[in-house]
């Protein structure tokens, strides 16, 4: 093995203050990696050894860092109304199989301001009967707000769960027009 072979992954995070909380973004050379709602001191600390232990290296908080710039901006954007599409490169390495090709799917195919039932999210990754296990994959989504998997919704009008829970659902749905915004 040559010295470019031993080439160590370096992964990036910053918290970043929304109106959904704070939250952690993360950042290899490939792209965004990671986002994780509720970064508080001790969320943040989880998160970052879950990132150590994946990627065998320890993260650095690097919230000017040139693979983190632009997703923070855009993250800012985007809560700021200013933005309705995430263009960012993302490092799709925390998630694989089925879950990955359906949140590619979600993130291709369910558009700003738009939402699409968990069963029909199945029938356009050709399994129409997965509803259950596209909320799986919902929920292992290591790219919540980016992939926008709280687009997903139940069929019958429902508003399904929300891995940074459903009052953050709620607001990013009424962020995009989708619900009134809420009273209090």
């Amino acid at each position: 093995m040559d010295s470019q072979e031993q080439v160590e992954q370096r992964v990036v995070w910053a918290v970043v203050g929304t109106a959904i909380g704070p939250l952690l973004l993360a950042a290899t050379q490939d792209g965004l990696v990671n986002v994780v709602f509720h970064a508080t001191d001790a969320v943040r600390d989880r998160a970052v050894g879950r990132l150590a232990s994946r990627f065998g290296t320890e993260p650095v908080e690097a919230p000017g860092s040139p693979l983190l710039a632009e997703a923070i901006r855009q993250v800012e954007a985007y809560f700021a109304g200013e933005r309705r599409d995430f263009d960012l490169p993302l490092d799709w390495s925390l998630i694989s199989g089925f879950n990955r090709q359906v949140l590619r799917e979600l993130a291709a195919g369910v558009p700003y301001g738009s939402v699409l039932g968990y069963g029909d999210l199945a029938g356009r990754v050709g399994q129409p009967g997965a509803a259950q296990a596209v909320g799986m994959a919902m929920g292992a989504n290591p790219l919540p707000v980016v992939v926008p998997c709280h687009r997903v919704v139940e069929s019958g009008g429902g508003i399904g769960g929300f891995g940074g829970g459903l009052e953050a659902k709620r607001r990013l749905l009424a962020l995009e027009g989708v619900l009134p915004e809420p009273l209090f």
